[in-house]
């Protein structure tokens, strides 16, 4: 298979990763036409996350002021001829531009809403949070860790959450867009408190609605590092 092209370049740093066991029968309606449902020992999740994105590049070029910004969103996993990737269920940022553009060359379910971020570091405790709407929408994710990170075990739940190297999006079509996101292993630390709160429905729907409002399965933080889009090429 020939490279694809570079479509993006950024630093995605400090991922704040909430993990939900979810029955599969709710996912295979949006498994992409070609994939199917990856799983880690006989459970299928989906993951909400809060990043930042970071010297952001699209083509090359930076985009004025679309450098640095947050984005939270929902995935899940599948796999095609031994690639495990990620679909997404929705995705949110707060700039116009990068919604617009990744709707036009991916199909992506982009949405442009109000977001913040805190990161608080002290004493070996690392505090994190992601907020995005506002007044009666209004959500946050938020996570605490104790201690350093560490690199994720062969086989390990950990590993299998950070490491889905490819992104799978339906097309309008009927088809399949598939695109390669390539990073370097990243070390997590284990959240020893985690929660979602707020209006999930309004950005989800109700059925992850329900997922959210369940204490996650598990949650990490991982400091994260430069990243690379490839722009996708049609599967079927």
């Amino acid at each position: 298979m020939a490279r694809q092209r570079t479509f993006l370049t950024a630093e995605w740093k400090n991922l704040l990763m909430l993990n939900y066991a979810v029955d599969p029968a709710l996912l295979q309606p949006l498994v992409p036409a070609g994939t199917e449902l990856d799983q880690f020992e006989g459970k299928t999740y989906v993951s909400l996350i809060g990043f930042e994105f970071n010297k952001t590049r699209v083509f090359g070029r930076a985009i004025p002021f679309h450098q640095s910004f947050e984005e939270v969103n929902l995935r899940f996993y599948v796999r095609r001829s031994g690639r495990r990737g990620v679909v997404f269920i929705g995705e949110l940022v707060p700039k116009f531009a990068v919604t617009a553009i990744a709707k036009f060359v991916y199909g992506e379910r982009y949405s442009c809403v109000t977001m913040a971020h805190r990161i608080d570091k002290s004493n070996g405790i690392t505090t994190a949070a992601f907020s995005w709407g506002s007044s009666s929408d209004r959500c946050t994710i938020s996570a605490e860790t104790l201690g350093d990170g560490y690199l994720p075990q062969e086989g390990s739940l950990g590993q299998f959450i950070t490491e889905h190297y490819w992104g799978y999006a339906a097309q309008g079509t009927g088809g399949t867009l598939e695109y390669q996101v390539e990073h370097p292993q990243w070390n997590v630390s284990d959240a020893n408190r985690a929660c979602f709160s707020g209006n999930a429905e309004k950005y989800f729907g109700a059925e992850f609605a329900r997922v959210l409002g369940k204490a996650p399965d598990s949650a990490f933080l991982t400091e994260g590092s430069g990243v690379t889009v490839f722009k996708g090429v049609p599967i079927r």
